[in-house]
């Protein structure tokens, strides 16, 4: 009996225990190269975690504003305090399959992946491998293996005018990121340009300016970003940036993307381009013809300028994590998140952010097949939306996305104070979870 007894005792502090563990914020193991998080957000979060009547007006103007823009699907999470209190997708992961988006699906974000390349670079100028004033190219350069330059002022690049697009580069020639056909053709390559192809293709142009000059967008600029953190850092630049600074972060499912359907990640939803049927050279100069979004632009050579996947929630998480606030611990130094936000003059951009100023930070990504668009206030509702169909208009669209948002949360009366899934989800009834893919 008194056996009996025991066995009961333990029993209820095995579940006490195990209640504790759920509600509380994820406890930390600190290992030599990194912070493992017990709690993973994709493998836990699910869309009816978030249903409630006090959405459904901001889930009608978002189904609406989809429909009339014939977007097949949408993922969006929302943050207030640091605290993830929305999550959830809309329309379909796979029109054909007829899959429904799940709050944990995973979206290429195109040009939003440079916050994470400039992230990657702060950690390492965290960890003492380089300074943002480092020369890139030349005898003295961290790429020093780059030795012909038909413009000899390419030799004073910094990594800093690589964050901030000021390193003069030129697009007479368009942008090499995305003409890959026509650099095959150009170069007399016979396979797919390396990036030591596209930056020695770059570098055989005059710049447009001075380094340090007029800003310029740059994808190619994010390229060499990508090399340099794999130099510096004695790694792939995917898994310095997996191990030093997503996980860290608690993001496990985030990853450099593949080209075609059939290479998706678990979880990886369909991408449809604004002009159905369209097809380009591939970008492996076969001859074939592919559509964009699938083969026509090489999207796993993008790296850091516009290659990675990840769920609306964990890009939401990565935010949260270099934002300078305590409820989510900061995975890089309070002076490279203060100097990555910092406009030193009008008309530049920010390291990895857009051109924002005041407290109010955005990142916009798009592409054939993908709109992204990343918004942060700390002292307000932050959100990430993500979509897996382009539009005709393109960045005009992506850039208009945080205005359709703002106006969708406005009919939410009142949001949650006692939730944050980034931490716990609440339980739900099992016949309301969507089927696992």
């Amino acid at each position: 009996m008194k056996e009996y007894k025991l066995l009961i005792v333990l029993l209820m502090l095995t579940a006490g225990i195990f209640c504790c563990i759920r509600s509380v914020r994820p406890r930390t193991q600190v290992g030599e190269e990194e912070i493992v998080y017990t709690y993973r957000l994709n493998d836990s979060i699910r869309n009816a975690h978030s249903d409630a009547k006090a959405y459904e007006r901001m889930e009608r103007y978002i189904r609406n504003w989809m429909a009339r823009n014939n977007l097949r699907g949408v993922s969006l999470s929302i943050m207030r305090d640091e605290q993830l209190i929305y999550s959830k997708g809309f329309g379909w992961a796979d029109k054909e399959l007829e899959i429904p988006v799940e709050a944990g699906d995973i979206f290429r974000i195109a040009s939003a992946s440079k916050l994470i390349t400039a992230i990657g670079i702060m950690k390492l100028v965290d960890e003492g491998k380089l300074t943002t004033e480092d020369l890139v190219f030349g005898p003295e350069g961290i790429l020093n293996e780059y030795t012909e330059f038909k413009d000899k002022r390419a030799q004073k690049i910094t990594v800093r005018h690589l964050l901030n697009h000021t390193s003069g580069f030129s697009r007479r020639m368009g942008d090499p990121m995305f003409r890959s056909a026509d650099l095959i053709r150009w170069t007399n390559k016979e396979s797919t340009l390396t990036p030591y192809d596209l930056i020695s293709w770059q570098l055989g142009l005059r710049l447009r300016d001075y380094p340090g000059g007029s800003a310029q967008y740059s994808n190619i600029g994010y390229l060499v970003l990508s090399e340099i953190i794999a130099r510096r850092s004695g790694m792939s630049y995917e898994e310095y940036l997996q191990t030093h600074v997503l996980r860290p972060a608690g993001c496990y499912d985030m990853h450099i993307a593949r080209n075609y359907y059939e290479e998706r990640f678990p979880r990886e939803v369909k991408y449809y381009g604004h002009d159905p049927g369209e097809v380009i050279p591939s970008y492996d100069g076969s001859g074939a013809m592919r559509p964009r979004e699938y083969g026509g632009n090489n999207i796993t050579g993008l790296q850091g300028a516009g290659a990675w996947v990840c769920s609306s929630a964990e890009l939401m998480r990565l935010v949260a994590s270099i934002d300078g606030h305590p409820r989510v611990p900061d995975i890089l130094s309070a002076e490279s998140i203060r100097e990555m936000k910092e406009l030193k003059r009008k008309g530049d951009f920010a390291y990895g952010w857009a051109r924002s100023g005041g407290v109010t930070l955005t990142r916009t990504g798009t592409m054939s097949g993908t709109c992204a668009y990343i918004e942060y206030r700390p002292n307000g509702l932050s959100f990430v939306l993500i979509s897996n169909t382009s539009s005709y208009r393109g960045s005009s669209f992506t850039n208009r996305i945080g205005h359709t948002v703002r106006e969708a949360m406005s009919r939410v009366a009142e949001w949650p104070t006692d939730r944050d899934l980034f931490t716990s989800v609440p339980p739900i009834p099992s016949d309301t979870l969507s089927a696992s893919r």
